[in-house]
């Protein structure tokens, strides 16, 4: 059927609901509106659902949840999984509450049991939850840091990581095999509970998860002497942040932690900010405002469902610098790592830490200088789930750090999800660490330039929207992909690496080699002078992202070559746009 038939029978169909039904009516005459609605369906994704909240095929609506969650009960039934049950939670959005009880519903009618949250909470928690539980699967309702139209719903699955080989496929494959949203199966939540298979969670999970946090402090005695003096802003965003992190600080002995009050509760309207993103600079002017007035040494702020963290920190002079997510988790990074050392005397010799492949390259320095290795995997915080997990069931490797671009970063083996919670902890704990010994964390950043080298990175989104914007992009990814470029700006292409074609291609020799990474659409490109560029397609927005690095004499020459690559990649990309 076509997108205009398709819409007439969401009309005539008496499974859907009048409310539903009125909102159609409403675009009767909108051609566009309908065609985005119902061109094409929502497509259950390697992250699973992200869309606009609304009615139609290829939207968010409690049919398109319990379609996705009819074709997990599905696979989980085939994996003989159904006795585990899975975890749900949900965060600050609309209709998020609505999605959780929705999708537990559909499980319940499968014979599957739900553990729901009581209220909303952290992303992190969730992946916690899995394993706590010994679930064999988790639902995650959320849509991130995506402005207020959006939601979303995330599978993780036994390992606590989201979805990833064979079972994304899996999964995947079953959603699609659902094509009348009749069959779907579902109940009410009163009938669900009833058979004990709606379960309400809360605090025999947070504690435990507060406690496995804690458990990662190395420096409690630089707290002690200084939880009295280190000033802290913290914004939540208006999403599910604020509770976990003020505890896991007050439990800690900081003292002196204040919460944005404008943007403390929840609120899926997000009104303080257009764009609830904490990689945004919009997103801190009243964090901002707040430091200044209090003379804060650090400013927070995690995104709604706080599994990443954004950060300014304060230098000797009083002034506030902005950290980028390769900065915050090269910082952590070396920090953690270095002060483990410091305290146990040694690292593991088999000892890893894990990047993804768009992640700054001051890792690898980093790495280099402990002598342990780096592995990288594809973009997604999932693969570096995946890579705990291959060191777990291999009995070979020992997890260090883990941490992407993106603002997220993983301390701890608790959860298989990058943890916003954990990393504001962690990076207090490293304030009041140098604070005690007479630095900043800016100081702290500048020692690490110093030391290993003045590493700037940077990322490009640019959007495409609807059917059109989607093209436009295919496009571009086939141009480079057929066409790759000898020379970027100022700097000639020494290796292309292929991630579809499972390709790596030294231009000198013509020497090709895999990539030893599972296949996914991105093109990466290794220049002269330690420059980099990777192109991909965002997974869950229309956007196609461009990631760089260069590396300065200092920091001043970073700044400009860095600028200067980004402006030259752009204009390449308007011309094959």
């Amino acid at each position: 059927m076509g997108y205009k038939e398709v819409y007439q029978s969401w009309l005539d169909n008496p499974y859907f609901d009048e409310a539903t039904k009125d909102e159609l009516r409403s675009i009767a005459d909108d051609d566009a509106q309908i065609k985005d609605r119902f061109y094409a369906d929502l497509e259950f994704g390697t992250a699973g659902l992200r869309g606009v909240i609304g009615a139609g095929i290829n939207r968010m609506n409690v049919y398109t949840v319990r379609k996705a969650t009819q074709g997990l009960a599905n696979y989980i039934i085939k994996m003989g999984g159904q006795d585990k049950g899975v975890a749900i939670a949900f965060d600050s959005r609309r209709m998020s509450p609505e999605f959780a009880d929705e999708a537990a519903c559909c499980l319940a009618a499968n014979g599957i049991k739900a553990y729901v949250f009581e209220s909303l909470r952290p992303t992190p928690e969730l992946s916690f939850a899995v394993r706590k539980l010994g679930c064999i699967s988790g639902i995650n309702i959320t849509a991130s840091h995506n402005p207020p139209e959006y939601n979303g719903y995330k599978v993780y699955w036994e390992d606590g990581a989201q979805i990833t080989p064979p079972h994304d496929k899996g999964i995947m494959d079953e959603v699609k095999a659902v094509t009348d949203y009749a069959t779907v199966k579902t109940t009410s939540v009163d009938d669900a509970k009833a058979k004990g298979l709606y379960n309400v969670i809360g605090k025999d999970i947070d504690d435990p998860y507060i406690e496995a946090l804690k458990k990662n402090v190395l420096h409690p005695e630089a707290i002690a002497q200084t939880a009295k003096d280190l000033k802290i802003v913290y914004t939540p965003l208006h999403g599910t942040g604020n509770l976990p992190v003020r505890r896991v600080l007050k439990e800690l002995g900081f003292e002196n932690v204040f919460v944005v009050p404008e943007q403390e509760l929840p609120d899926g309207e997000f009104p303080t900010v257009s764009y609830p993103n904490p990689e945004a600079a919009e997103a801190f002017e009243l964090a901002m405002a707040l430091a200044k007035d209090k003379d804060a040494d650090l400013v927070l702020a995690t995104d709604p469902d706080a599994d990443r963290l954004g950060v300014y920190v304060k230098d000797a002079k009083g002034e506030y610098h902005c950290l980028t997510g390769n900065m915050s988790g090269s910082l952590l990074a070396d920090y953690e790592i270095g002060q483990k050392k410091a305290v146990e005397g040694s690292l593991p010799a088999d000892g890893e830490l894990i990047k993804t492949i768009v992640t700054t390259n001051m890792v690898d320095a980093i790495a280099k200088y402990y002598g342990i290795k780096v592995t990288e995997c594809l973009t997604g915080f999932k693969w570096i789930g995946k890579e705990i997990l291959r060191m777990e069931t291999s009995g070979k490797g020992q997890y260090l750090f883990g941490f992407e671009e993106s603002y997220g970063c993983l301390i701890g083996t608790h959860a298989r999800d990058k943890d916003g919670i954990v990393a504001s902890m962690a990076l207090c704990e490293a304030a009041a660490f140098f604070k005690a010994n007479g630095k900043t964390l800016w100081d702290a950043m500048t020692d690490m330039y110093d030391k290993y080298g003045y590493y700037k990175d940077n990322v490009i989104s640019i959007t495409h929207k609807g059917i059109e914007g989607l093209e436009k992009i295919k496009n571009i990814m086939e141009t480079l992909r057929n066409n790759p470029p000898k020379q970027l700006g100022d700097y000639k292409v020494l290796v292309t690496r292929d991630y579809q074609k499972d390709e790596i291609c030294d231009l000198a020799t013509g020497q090709k080699k895999p990539t030893g990474i599972p296949n996914s659409n991105v093109l990466y490109y290794e220049m002269e002078d330690d420059a980099w560029l990777a192109v991909r397609p965002s997974g869950t927005e229309p956007k196609i992202k461009l990631y760089y690095g260069v590396v300065g004499s200092d920091m001043d020459d970073a700044e400009k070559k860095s600028a200067v690559l980004g402006d030259q990649v752009k204009a390449l990309l308007d011309t094959l746009g």
